[in-house]
């Protein structure tokens, strides 16, 4: 899709397409009441600006939507297969390190409140173990400027995706 079949989609489908990328809402009507943009890395911009701009409620909503480390994401739509492909590593990933993902998951959770979210895109089962064991040691708002800095960069790579590039 081009950043011009992007602005003339009508307002709902334009939501629909951005919720692939960032199942945010508000990050999705935020984006697509941005149009007109002149390409894609304007659009990238802006997107990524709402990130930042998102309440952690907000935040929470995205993150629900992707599944912890180490497990499939179900279904056969576009947000599960490009959620496959990221999580690529960890699916790949030796008994023993499989279980120590599923153990982190477990203790993040317990943590935080919420799934451990990374940019899993070229990173090994175990690079992702050792940043959910090196994140375990953050308190809650340094946290939170890990997950929105993760969640940026899965939402630009899957903006990229959605556009083709």
């Amino acid at each position: 899709m081009s950043a011009a079949e992007f602005n003339a989609l009508p307002a709902p489908d334009a939501v629909r397409e951005l919720l692939a990328c960032n199942a945010s809402s508000a990050w999705a009507r935020a984006v697509a009441a941005g149009r007109p943009y002149a390409d894609l890395g304007e659009l990238r911009e802006v997107a990524a600006g709402a990130v930042g701009a998102l309440t952690w409620p907000d935040v929470r909503e995205a993150l629900d939507a992707h599944p912890r480390i180490g497990e499939r994401a179900v279904g056969d739509g576009r947000e599960a297969a490009w959620s496959r492909r990221e999580q690529s590593g960890a699916a790949s990933a030796d008994e023993r390190t499989a279980a120590e993902l599923v153990e982190a998951n477990r203790a993040y959770e317990d943590r935080f409140g919420h799934v451990f979210l990374i940019f899993a895109s070229g990173r090994t089962a175990d690079e992702m173990l050792a940043s959910a064991r090196q994140r375990l040691r953050n308190d809650e708002a340094a946290e939170r400027d890990v997950v929105r800095r993760e969640l940026t960069a899965i939402t630009l790579l899957r903006l990229d995706r959605l556009f083709g590039t």
